[in-house]
Parts: structure tokens; C-alpha cells; sequence
């Protein structure tokens, strides 16, 4: 007959002359994966947006503070997910999900208030698309995350996705740029080449700072487009040797 025997972990099965080891260790919970420390944080960050953005028109300085915090939030959750070993897909996304979101709402709300909006519409498909496809291409390539890179012939993302602190320049850059643009704007018509040279001009420390964030954020939008393309080229790369396969 047959015989049971747990010792830990283990479950051992015993038939005559055979003996069969099981693991016998519980897969942690769906519910445990969400309540990660790194994943509340996410959650957090999408409550302040919501209030950020729900008092926008009507505060802009608390929108502007709200708005700012929650993506500093964003390197939190990064260095709660490493120091308590609590990296997740789940978290990944929802942390690109989370920033996308958020600056395609700002870019929406800029794209009313300066004109060209083209300009802000466009920034806003070009930021989701490359994204977005740099996530997909990843899980076609069989990498664990997206920021792996160490492949690509462009020394420009190697190096944006390698230097913590040049990634952050160039993250930060963006939204401050933003949230200036939104700031300096006195109604919803502005044109907003004559706004960012009147600004400019100034030589005042927001000036030096605008000038640094479009320096930044220009780097930022050139990553963008070679994101794009590498991404793109994983892509077609995949259907070729998926067609060529016996």
C-alpha cells in the first residue's frame, strides 16, 4: 500500500521499493504580492494624482506640490522593492502604468492651456508608444525587466538606463518642465514659444531652472524616439525568426 510522510517541506511518498519527494511549500498568495510594501506605495501614488488632479485649476500650488510627491514616490517604491527583496512584474507595470498616466494627464491639461497643442499631444503619444513597446519587447526577448539594455548599439540608452542618477536628471527635467509650464501660465491661450523666451530671458533663478529642464528634458525625448525604434526592431526581429522556424 501506500504511505505519507511530511517532514517540512517535503512530502514523501512511499510505495513499495519507491520513494517519491514533493515540495510541499505553499506558493505565496495572490493577496501577499499586492499588500508588497513597494506596491502599497503604488497605490499611493495614484490617490495623490487623483487629488492633484481634481484640484488642479482651482490650486495650483497644492497640485504642483501632490503632483511632484507622487513622483518622487516613484523611487521609493524602487528602493522599498530592493531593500525588502519584494520586486514584482505586478509592480513594474503598475509603476510604469502609474507615471505614463500621470504625465499624459499633465500633458492633456497643457495641451489646453498653450498653443500649438500639437506640441504636448505629441510629446504625449510619443512617451506612451515607446514605452509601451519597450515593456512588450521585453517580455518577447525573455529578459526580467525592461530597463536591461546592455544589448543595445546606442550608447545614449545604455547609459540612460545604466546611471541612476542620469535617468533621474532626465525623468526629473520632464516633470518639472511641466509643472513650470503649467505654473507660469496666466490663461488658456498661451503661445508657448513666446512663453518659455519671455521666461528665459529673465535670468532669474526659475530661468536657469527652465533651462535645465529643457536640457534634461530634451536628452529625455531622444531616448524616447531610440526606445522606440529599438523597441520596434525586437519586434519585427520576433515575427521573422517566428516565420522562419521549422
Amino acid at each position: 500500500g501506500q504511505k505519507y510522510l511530511t517532514i517540512r517541506n517535503l512530502l514523501i511518498l512511499i510505495k513499495p521499493g519507491v520513494v517519491i519527494m514533493v515540495s510541499n511549500k505553499q506558493r505565496p498568495a495572490k493577496l501577499s504580492v499586492y499588500l508588497y510594501i513597494p506596491n502599497i506605495v503604488g497605490y499611493m501614488r495614484v490617490v495623490l494624482n487623483c487629488i492633484a488632479f481634481a484640484v488642479c485649476f482651482s490650486n495650483k500650488t497644492l497640485f504642483s506640490l501632490l503632483y511632484f510627491f507622487s513622483f518622487c514616490c516613484d523611487a521609493i517604491d524602487g528602493w522599498c522593492a530592493r531593500k525588502f527583496n519584494q520586486v514584482s512584474t505586478f509592480g513594474a507595470v503598475l509603476d510604469m502604468v502609474t507615471d505614463r498616466v500621470s504625465t499624459a494627464c499633465l500633458l492633456v491639461i497643457l495641451s489646453q492651456i498653450y498653443r500649438p497643442s500639437l506640441v504636448f499631444l505629441s510629446l504625449l503619444a510619443l512617451d506612451i508608444a515607446s514605452h509601451w513597446l519597450q515593456m512588450y519587447s521585453t517580455f518577447l526577448s525573455g529578459k526580467t525587466s525592461h530597463k536591461d539594455v546592455k544589448d543595445s548599439t546606442s550608447w545614449l540608452f545604455r547609459l540612460y538606463y545604466g546611471n541612476r542618477l542620469f535617468m533621474g536628471y532626465c525623468c526629473v527635467s520632464c516633470e518639472v518642465l511641466y509643472i513650470i509650464l503649467f505654473l507660469i501660465a496666466e490663461n488658456h491661450t498661451e503661445n508657448l514659444m513666446n512663453v518659455v523666451v519671455e521666461s528665459l530671458t529673465q535670468f532669474s533663478p526659475l530661468s536657469l531652472l527652465l533651462a535645465l529642464s529643457i536640457f534634461g528634458w530634451s536628452i529625455k525625448q531622444i531616448i524616447n524616439v531610440i526606445q522606440m525604434k529599438t523597441a520596434a526592431d525586437v519586434c519585427v526581429l520576433y515575427d521573422i525568426e517566428k516565420q522562419h522556424k521549422p
